[in-house]
């Protein structure tokens, strides 16, 4: 089974405006709302891709409830824990001639909503995979991902995580099946700029030497690096297409490699070319991205993915 953690789950409220200003009234052109969340993000595109999840995490107010209610709609099951203080968040998006995001905080998580996560999740069981990923609320440790691998760590699971700084560096020493920062999250994790695939490589590679077991580092409209856990290094531009809306292309990426991971039985190759056909097709669309949308990049596309070792 596969499971994914997203502490503060969203409702992404995703405008279009015509040459954004602040300080005036701006009208919009487009609209919509989608579950969001990292995890959530995920959970969708696996969904589509014909992997059940289950979602975990918390939600509060009718905003928790919206969420609950469109994931059921989309056919993702999910096991949410009800926070009774404050609400799930909305995150507005702002698409114009910059992209703009305003995220909201997110429900007040106590010990003992922690103490229900941990009871959900002794029902993990050997080779499953669980996804830990995005945003922590300011009501929980901050080092909440490390707390439960702890908990976790005599299981035999595949895990992931996705995470900035010092929430995806405590997790190393775990080793994690798999991490995934962006070019960003990398260069802050190592006080570096990472302008190019080849910046990525060594830096990937300690991350490695830290404990990760494979390292996918997206890079935007650089492409995107894998350092697998035999040391093997590909690398890819990004694919062509017009970008229409990045948010959650990294998690489609995510769920796109697990599942090409596991349609390939176990060819890192193939699961990073379907990481990064998950990863476009989010990218070049308004809404989460779909399996015959995936399908067609990977029929369509001529990779050139160089391999080398380290």
């Amino acid at each position: 089974m596969i499971y994914t953690v997203t502490f503060s789950p969203t409702l992404d409220y995703v405008v279009s405006v015509e040459h954004f200003r602040t300080g005036a009234i701006n009208r919009t052109t487009s609209e919509a709302v989608f579950p969001g969340g990292k995890g959530v993000n995920v959970s969708l595109v696996l969904n589509n891709l014909g992997y059940m999840t289950t979602a975990l995490g918390f939600i509060a107010g009718f905003t928790g409830a919206e969420i609950k209610r469109m994931l059921w709609l989309n056919g993702v099951e999910s096991n949410f824990i009800q926070v009774e203080r404050g609400m799930s968040r909305i995150n507005m998006k702002v698409r114009s001639d910059e992209e703009t995001a305003i995220n909201g905080q997110g429900p007040d998580i106590t010990e003992q909503d922690i103490g229900t996560l941990y009871q959900r999740l002794r029902f993990l069981i050997d080779h499953d995979t669980i996804v830990l990923a995005g945003h922590i609320p300011s009501s929980l440790p901050s080092n909440m991902y490390e707390q439960v691998l702890e908990f976790l760590k005599n299981r035999s699971l595949r895990i992931i995580v996705d995470a900035e700084g010092e929430l995806l560096t405590g997790t190393l020493k775990y080793h994690p099946w798999l991490i995934k920062p962006n070019a960003e999250e990398l260069g802050d994790i190592f006080g570096v700029e990472i302008n190019s695939r080849e910046d990525a490589v060594p830096w990937a590679i300690k991350l490695q030497d830290m404990g990760a077991k494979n390292v996918l580092v997206s890079l935007a409209n650089e492409g995107a690096v894998l350092l697998t856990e035999d040391g093997t290094i590909y690398s890819s531009k990004a694919l062509e297409g017009k970008v229409v809306n990045s948010v959650g292309a990294g998690d489609s990426m995510i769920a796109g490699f697990l599942a090409g991971y596991l349609d390939s039985d176990g060819d890192y190759k193939e699961a990073f070319k379907k990481g990064l056909c998950a990863g476009a097709a989010k990218a070049f669309n308004l809404s989460m991205t779909t399996k015959k949308e995936i399908n067609f990049i990977m029929r369509t596309t001529k990779f050139n993915i160089k391999e080398s070792h380290r």
